[in-house]
């Protein structure tokens, strides 16, 4: 496949779920870059943003395993990875896999359980594999975690470690709708739009899921010449320098910002990457990855703020 090929793909995609999702091109677009870069996705919005509908979506268009985990202060790591059962018949064990083994799995405002529950995706999220009574249990490709978290300040909520929030390969914020966009989805619903039902609304499959190991290797043929290399690491090298920040950009905050260039540049039709495209993913790249000093949150700033600053300070290659 040749990368210029995912252009039709991705319009297609884009076409499909408008089907379904109102005013929400962007963070579907964003959703999209992950899954064919094969990186994971923290949506951040309050509730009844259309976070878990974008999810389901997305799914449902590459006809991909779907799972939906809600997180709760008392859920525990067995309740996601599965456990080891006694089988009294047979007199052995065996593995009773748990919701982690799918190929989309959406996990439900995860800031809702505690830091021990959360680490139990590291590694599925890092190896796409789990460790389960010293034996290795490979995960189904194309394995994708999206998790959704209400904003910080609400009640009953904890702080991802900074380990797992580094997994992610984007935060994209889903806000609330403009006035326009929330008549149009009352209009849907009043002529028997039913969430629950995507099939009903004609959402048809684009890209099986068999096929995006393929799309991901044509990515791969995308061309990063050494100017725009640089570009991407002395925004990094920037970050780390801001008087705004306490913690910069990490290498593999810069190494996510390369591969989900080359992936917008494919879903441009191009088959190399320009500055305008390392521009467009740095943003939802570095939101959950860089930390203000207390002065600058006082100032009013936010990270999204931060990094368009950086950006403007960067020279952007010829």
């Amino acid at each position: 496949m040749n990368p210029t090929a995912l252009q039709p793909i991705a319009q297609r995609l884009r076409q499909e779920a408008d089907k379904v999702l109102v005013g929400l091109e962007e963070p579907f677009e964003l959703l999209t870059i992950a899954l064919l870069t094969g990186g994971h996705v923290l949506l951040e919005g309050v509730p009844g943003t259309a976070k878990t509908l974008m999810a389901k979506t997305l799914a449902h268009l590459v006809q991909a395993q779907f799972t939906r985990i809600q997180f709760t202060p008392d859920l525990m790591p067995s309740d996601i990875l599965g456990t080891s059962v006694f089988d009294i018949t047979s007199g052995q064990f065996f593995l009773k896999k748990g919701p982690i083994f799918t190929q989309i799995l959406l996990a439900d405002e995860i800031n809702r359980a505690p830091a021990k529950t959360q680490s139990a995706l590291l590694e599925a999220m890092e190896e796409r594999q789990i460790n389960l009574e010293g034996e290795r249990h490979l995960l189904p490709p194309p394995f994708m975690v999206i998790a959704t978290q209400n904003p910080i300040e609400y009640e009953g909520t904890y702080p991802l470690p900074e380990a797992q929030l580094d997994r992610f390969l984007f935060k994209v914020l889903t806000p609330y709708g403009t006035l326009d966009n929330d008549i149009e989805v009352l209009r849907r619903y009043h002529h028997g739009f039913d969430a629950h039902d995507l099939a009903a609304a004609g959402l048809q499959v684009t890209l099986p899921a068999a096929d995006i190991v393929a799309a991901r290797q044509a990515i791969n043929q995308v061309v990063v010449e050494d100017g725009i290399l640089a570009y991407i690491a002395q925004v990094a090298a920037a970050s780390r320098q801001s008087p705004d920040l306490t913690l910069g950009a990490s290498t593999r905050a810069a190494t996510h910002v390369l591969l989900a260039s080359k992936t917008y540049a494919a879903m441009q039709g191009r088959d190399y990457v320009t500055p305008d495209d390392v521009k467009y993913v740095t943003l939802p790249v570095y939101r959950h990855r860089i930390l203000l000093k207390p002065e600058a949150e006082i100032e009013g700033l936010n990270p999204d703020a931060v990094v368009r600053r950086l950006l403007r300070q960067v020279e952007v290659p010829r």
